[in-house]
Order: structure tokens, then sequence, then C-alpha cells
């Protein structure tokens, strides 16, 4: 369903969406104002946008959501300054509109949310937008991971065009061997509130972590396309023959939230 990716080429979250593009060879687009003007300066070459004849950054944001079907909105707190034109924009143009609040969503359920979003409203073209690296440096970081998510998982459930979400290896790095190398991974990548999140689940609670941080599981790290050294790792650790892609992913989660259990369960001060 999802056919394009749109963003305004500005630091931070429109960047993150358009790496996210390169990395899954998704056909990608967008208008930039006059000069490729972008906080950091001139947008670099590889990015493939459209100049507008005039250098104001609205003008930009409102041609980026008449363009596409809905527009995405990351935000921490009340959207601001840019981020806040592109849902006005959004509203008059009586565009789809989705606000993530990294505030308050933790990271796979955000991908979750966009992925439900995206088919029921049935985007083609998607619009991101977000705050500046200037005003967020971790911005870029959480948008890329969630995007990253959302991606795999439509990947799972999409038959689009040929080549649409065809993984670009060269950009992803080597599959981890082991389950300790995989919690590493994820580990790094995961925000606080993703931490303190999982942390905080009763065991019982874990399989609702499988549509999403499963399957982005399986398919980040190989378990799908023969990633026996992992798979091997997650057979020693859970004492038991030959596992599946699926029950691997559910053995890391599950080693994950032990992980984290140590070091960001909130304790109730007495």
């Amino acid at each position: 369903m999802l056919t394009k990716l749109m963003a305004g080429g500005q630091t931070g979250a429109d960047r993150a969406a358009l790496d996210v593009a390169i990395k899954f060879d998704i056909p990608y687009g967008g208008w930039i104002p006059k000069g490729r003007l972008a906080e950091d300066g001139a947008l670099p070459d590889k990015y493939r946008l459209k100049e507008l004849p005039t250098d104001r950054y609205s003008a930009a944001t409102e041609q980026n959501v008449i363009d596409s079907d809905g527009t995405l909105i990351f935000s921490r707190g009340k959207p601001a300054g840019a981020t806040d034109d592109a849902r006005e924009m959004a509203l008059k143009h009586r565009k789809q509109l989705l606000g993530i609040d990294l505030n308050l969503t933790p990271s796979f359920d955000a991908a979750s949310l966009i992925v439900s979003w995206i088919q029921l409203r049935r985007i083609k073209t998607l619009n991101v937008t977000g705050p500046r690296a200037s005003t967020d440096p971790q911005i870029y970081t959480d948008v890329f991971r969630i995007l990253e998510m959302a991606v795999q998982r439509l990947k799972r459930t999409q038959r689009g065009p040929a080549g649409t979400f065809k993984p670009v290896s060269r950009s992803r790095p080597l599959p981890p061997p082991t389950v300790a190398k995989a919690l590493e991974r994820l580990l790094s990548g995961l925000t606080l509130k993703d931490k303190t999140t999982i942390a905080n689940m009763a065991e019982v609670e874990l399989s609702t972590l499988h549509p999403h941080l499963g399957e982005y599981i399986q398919n980040e790290f190989g378990l799908l396309s023969g990633n026996t050294d992992l798979l091997r790792s997650c057979s020693f650790l859970a004492r038991r023959g030959r596992v599946a892609g699926d029950e691997a992913a559910a053995i890391i989660i599950r080693e994950l939230w032990k992980r984290l259990r140590e070091t960001h369960k909130l304790r109730v001060v007495k």
C-alpha cells in the first residue's frame, strides 16, 4: 500500500525519513526551499528533492502536505514551529494526519500505530516531519528506529510493485551471531522510555511485543534468512533443540526483558 516517502530534508525527523527510504530502497521525494536550505547548510546532493522558487520553509512544508496522502508528525509534547505548521497545513488541505508524541508513546508502540494507520487510511504517499536536530538532538535516532520497525512490518504484509521495500544490504550491519550481541544491538537503539516500559511489563505481557518488536528482530537480525549462529545461540539458551525464527525472537525478547528488569524497573519507595 505504501509506495513513497516524502520529507522536507531538514535535519532531524525529516532526514531520518529520507535515510530510511534510502536504506530500504523506497521511492522518495519532497520539496525544499530555494538553495536547498537546511539548518546545517545546503542539503547534500544524495537527497534527490525538488527546489521551490522561494526560500520560505513554510512553502515547502505546505507543498509536501499537498503532494502526499497523509502526514506523519513526530513531536515531544505539543508540536511547535514548522512541525505545527505541517499539522495546520494537513488540516487546511483536509489530508490524513497522525501525530506521535514520543513523550507518551514507546517506539515499538509507535511503529505498530503507524502501520495500522497506513493500512486503515490507505496511505500510498507518506509525508514525514518533526523537530529539527538543533531542538531535539535525539530525534533523528528515534524517528529512524520507529520508521525502520514500521517498514519491516509493512514489508511482511504488503505486496507492492517490484523493487518496493527491497533491503539495501550495504547499509545494514552484519547480523549478531549470539543472543548477547543481539541484546547489545537492541539496548543501543531503544530509548530510555522503551527500556523502562519493557522492564515494567509482567512476563505474560511480553507476547504483546511480538507483532512489532519481534518482527523487527526476525528481519533485522537475519532469523528469516539463515542466521544459523543466532538460532543456535537461542536454542542453547533455551536448552531446546532447533528453534524457528519467531521462537528465537521470543527468546531474545525475554532475555531483553530480564536484562532491563535489573537496570530499569521502577521500584516503589515505601
